[in-house]
């Protein structure tokens, strides 16, 4: 009979935690505005023994600024879960993000063509 670790452990699937799970059900992050490059940043820390485990692990990666993107790269989880996770965590004051970030918008398309020609260039 395996142990409680391994009946939560499949080696070719990785850990038996579905995302539903992790964000107890929901699919839409309480705040549409978060996307891929918004930058997050930790503000302060809660108690390890009071969060899940996959907030606790946000707070630290965030530590730095990251975006999105990143910190679902390096959780290996859906965007969208992460996306659940952080509004949780800025909702509790403990996690921002970059305003200037999503106030830019995107780069105009002659900076980017320009760029382009630059990199054929060398």
């Amino acid at each position: 009979m395996p142990s409680d670790d391994q009946l939560w452990l499949d080696d070719d699937s990785g850990p038996l935690v579905r995302p539903y799970a992790m964000t107890r059900g929901r699919t839409r992050p309480a705040r549409p505005e978060l996307d891929v490059v918004t930058q997050l940043l930790t503000v302060r820390r809660g108690d390890p023994r009071n969060l899940p485990v996959e907030h606790d692990e946000i707070l630290r990666l965030c530590a730095r600024p990251l975006s999105i993107a990143e910190v679902a790269s390096y959780l290996d989880t859906p965007m969208v879960v992460v996306k659940v996770l952080v509004s949780d965590l800025i909702d509790q004051g403990m996690l921002t993000t970059d305003a200037k970030t999503r106030a830019r918008g995107r780069p105009n398309r002659q900076l980017l063509e320009a760029v382009l020609d630059g990199m054929r260039r060398l």
